[in-house]
């Protein structure tokens, strides 16, 4: 039994009761608070890695801006990426998705209580509409998004980067926010992998590039700073694994 399966079943009582509680919230959203919402996600987080034995070590907390919102863009590695970074960032942060997988059960839950966002892949126009929804949310009220700049994924990835979409940093663009590169390392192993069992997970929150820095920058010039960047700590951290 694969690591997916295997923690869907042992907290399965967990899933229902947390799926249960995220619906009946969100009948009367106004009455909680994002930080009540988001420390429900990190509880439901914790309690499933804890089951399961997947543990997550973050380094570079020191790096994440102390006011105002910005834009968490990390390697794309499998279904672990959001929890991991979840378990490691204290501060109420969400996230976007393709709107085609963002309804499985437990998943849709998660991405109400954090108020994260749906981007329907082949429609430009609705992805303009939710960047500028969005930044607007970021700029003035101060909200935190990971937005995975690879777009998809690869099965049992073996921390490989793929290009990133240059078209994903117009976000940041459009919020004048600072862009906060993370690099992730093992977290495939979780759920997208044939790895059974316990599994430690990276996170690096990296030196985060201030909109002074890339104000006058292409898309396409950013994409490759950041990309450049997260394969740089990844490259790092397995040579020292390596010994």
């Amino acid at each position: 039994m694969t690591n997916y399966y295997r923690t869907i079943l042992i907290n399965l009582h967990r899933i229902i009761y947390y799926v249960i509680k995220a619906r009946v919230w969100m009948r009367h959203p106004e009455r909680h608070s994002e930080k009540e919402c988001y420390a429900v996600c990190t509880e439901m987080v914790g309690k499933m890695n804890r089951s399961s034995g997947y543990r997550t070590i973050a380094f570079g907390e020191e790096n994440l801006p102390k006011e105002g919102g910005y834009v968490l863009f990390p390697n794309h590695q499998g279904k672990y990426d959001v929890p991991g970074i979840f378990s490691t960032h204290f501060k109420p942060c969400s996230f976007v998705m393709d709107e085609k997988k963002s309804h499985m059960i437990l998943v849709n839950e998660f991405l109400l209580l954090c108020g994260g966002k749906r981007l329907k892949m082949d429609d430009l126009r609705q992805t303009i509409r939710v960047f500028q929804e969005m930044a607007h949310e970021i700029r003035d009220m101060g909200r935190k998004f990971i937005l995975f700049p690879e777009g998809g994924y690869k099965e049992n990835n073996r921390n490989m980067v793929e290009p990133f979409k240059a078209g994903s940093f117009k976000l940041a663009q459009m919020a004048g926010c600072p862009i906060v590169p993370v690099a992730l390392v093992d977290s495939y192993k979780v759920f997208n992998s044939p790895h059974k069992g316990p599994v430690t997970t990276y996170v690096y929150y990296l030196e985060p590039i201030q909109y002074e820095e890339y104000e006058g920058m292409k898309t396409r010039e950013i994409a490759a700073l950041v990309e450049g960047r997260i394969k740089d700590k990844i490259k790092e951290h397995m040579e020292k694994e390596a010994g």
